[in-house]
C-alpha cells in the first residue's frame, strides 16, 4: 500500500492538508529555523485545529507511530525520524480579553504577532528577546522574557492550558481542573502531550526604556563584564539586563563602527521613565570604548531592536548554565574569554542575563521552573557548518568548565540541539524531575511523544 492510501483515513479526519516525503509542501511545512536538524516524519499533518490534533495523536496511538510537533522549531532537540509531525504553525489565533488582562493563544501564535496584538489594548506579554519563536513551547520551556526581573517567568503567567495527552484526549487543563498536571505543565518542556491553545496574563506596558550599548570587546570586555556585575547587584527589578560578546564579521552589510571588531553589547530593558533609565545606565556609559548607543524611550512594539537577533534560518547548537550569586570571577571572565573570545577555535556568540527579581520567586500557583536560586544565566552559541560540530561543542564544554564551581543547573529553553542524558537531567532539581517522570507515565506511558528534550523518563 503507497503512502497516499495509508494516510487517508487521516487525511478524511483532518480539515488541514496531510502531506508525505516527495510532496513541495511536505518540506515547507517541516522546515525549522533551526535547519541542521530538520524532522523527516513519514508524514506532516498541517493542523487547523485542536480537532486536527487530537485526530492525528489519535491516528499515531492508533498505529504505534511517534508524534513530534513543532511551530517555528527554534529550539529544535531531537529530529523526528519516521511517525507524525503536526505542524501548528497556520494555528494562530489570538483572543485578548483587556479587562482580565489576558490572551488565548492557538498554538503557532509567534511572540511577534502577540506583541502587536496585546498592545493594541495597551498590554504586553513577558515574552523573549527574538519575535519569531513560538510562544507556547518558549513558555513550556519557562520563558526568559525581556522585562522578567519584573513579571517572572512567562510559565508564572499562565492561566490555562488545552492539549491533547497521549490518550488522544483534549483537555482543558487550569489550577482547579487538574493541579499536578497543571503545575508540570508551566515549565516541565511540553511532554505529556500537544499543546493546542493557552492563555496567558498579561502585563499593563506600553512604553519602555532600553536598547544596546556596542562597545569594543578588544579593548574593555573585560572591564564591561565587571562594571555591569557589580551594576547588576544594585539595579531595580524593573530593569533586566543581559551582556552579549561576539565577533562581528569584515563584511559591507555589517555597519562601519563594528565591522570586523570584536563587540560588547549591554542589552537594557527598564519599564520606568527615560530620565531614571537615563540616570541608571550611567556607570556604564562611563566604561569608556563605546562604540554604538541605541538606548532610548520606545514602544514595547520595538522591544525586539533591544537584541536584534538574526531572522535567517540556520544551523546552530548552544550550552548553558545557570550560575548562583557570585556569577563570574575575574579568573572566571578572563579564562572565558580564552575559550570564547576573538581568538576562539570556532565563531562563538557568549551572553550572560540578569535574573533574580520575580524570577527567584515561586508564581502564586507553584510551576515547575527549577534553580529559582540563579542569579545569572550564561550561554554560548555557535553557527554550526559541516564537520565542525565536535569542535563546537568542545568549545563550549570548556567555556562551561570554567565556572563549574558556581552553576546551580541548566535553563531548557537555552538548549538548542541533541543534548546528553547529564544536561538534561541537570534542568530540574532531583525532586521536581521525579515528579515530572510521574506526570509522564500516567499521561504519555507509551511514550507517544519521544521528541522532546525533557523527556522525564524514570524517577
Amino acid at each position: 500500500m503507497g503512502d497516499g492510501d495509508r494516510f487517508e483515513p487521516l487525511r478524511k479526519a483532518l480539515s488541514g492538508a496531510v502531506l508525505v516525503p516527495g510532496e513541495t509542501a511536505y518540506d515547507e511545512e517541516r522546515a525549522a529555523f533551526q535547519n541542521g536538524d530538520q524532522h523527516r516524519p513519514d508524514v506532516v499533518v498541517a493542523a487547523d485545529g485542536a480537532e486536527d490534533v487530537r485526530e492525528a495523536v489519535s491516528y499515531a496511538r492508533l498505529h504505534g507511530l511517534p508524534l513530534a510537533v513543532q511551530a517555528t522549531g527554534h529550539g529544535l532537540g531531537t529530529a523526528a525520524r519516521g511517525g507524525v509531525l503536526v505542524s501548528t504553525r497556520g494555528m494562530t489565533g489570538i483572543t485578548v480579553d483587556v479587562a482580565a488582562r489576558t490572551a488565548w493563544i492557538e498554538a503557532g501564535v509567534r511572540a511577534g504577532d502577540l506583541v502587536a496584538e496585546a498592545a493594541r489594548y495597551g498590554l504586553a506579554p513577558v515574552n523573549g528577546s527574538f519575535p519569531g519563536v513560538g510562544v507556547v513551547s518558549y513558555t513550556l520551556g519557562g520563558g526568559v522574557g525581556l522585562l522578567g526581573r519584573q513579571f517572572g517567568y512567562a510559565a508564572d503567567l499562565v492561566r490555562r492550558v488545552d492539549l491533547v495527552t497521549g490518550d488522544a484526549t483534549a483537555r482543558q487543563v487550569t489550577a482547579e481542573s487538574d493541579p499536578e498536571l497543571f503545575w508540570g505543565l508551566r515549565g516541565g518542556g511540553g511532554a505529556f502531550g500537544v499543546v493546542t491553545g493557552m492563555e496567558i496574563g498579561l502585563v499593563p506596558v506600553e512604553r519602555i526604556y532600553g536598547g544596546r550599548l556596542i562597545f569594543d570587546g578588544g579593548e574593555v570586555a573585560e572591564d564591561v563584564l565587571r562594571v555591569w556585575q557589580k551594576w547588576t547587584r544594585s539595579v531595580p527589578e524593573e530593569l533586566t539586563s543581559a551582556v552579549t560578546m561576539l565577533p562581528m564579521p569584515d563584511f559591507p552589510g555589517v555597519p562601519e563602527p563594528l565591522r570586523g571588531r570584536f563587540v560588547v553589547q549591554v542589552h537594557i530593558a527598564f519599564n520606568g521613565p527615560s530620565v531614571e533609565g537615563e540616570r541608571l545606565v550611567e556607570p556604564l556609559r562611563a566604561i569608556g570604548s563605546l562604540l554604538v548607543d541605541e538606548l532610548r524611550e520606545m514602544p514595547y512594539t520595538e522591544s525586539a531592536s533591544i537584541f536584534s537577533e538574526p531572522e535567517t534560518p540556520h544551523a546552530y547548537r548552544s550550552a548553558n548554565a545557570l550560575l548562583d550569586g557570585r556569577g563570574l570571577s575575574p579568573d572566571a571572565v578572563r579564562s572565558v574569554l580564552d575559550e570564547v573570545g576573538p581568538k576562539a577555535e570556532t565563531w562563538c556568540v557568549t551572553s550572560v542575563r540578569h535574573l533574580g527579581g520575580a524570577f527567584s520567586r515561586e508564581p502564586d500557583v507553584p510551576n515547575a521552573v527549577s534553580h529559582r536560586e540563579a542569579a545569572y544565566l550564561f550561554y554560548v552559541l555557535s553557527p554550526l557548518e559541516p564537520g565542525i560540530e565536535a569542535a563546537v561543542r568542545a568549545t563550549h564544554d570548556r567555556a562551561l568548565d570554567v565556572m563549574s564551581d558556581r552553576a546551580v543547573g541548566r535553563s531548557l529553553n537555552f538548549l538548542y540541539g541533541p543534548q546528553d542524558d547529564e544536561t538534561v537531567r541537570a534542568v530540574y532539581a532531583p525532586e521536581t524531575a521525579a515528579r515530572l517522570a510521574r506526570l509522564k507515565a500516567r499521561h504519555d506511558p507509551d511514550d507517544l511523544f519521544p521528541f522532546n528534550l525533557a523527556q522525564h523518563k524514570g524517577g
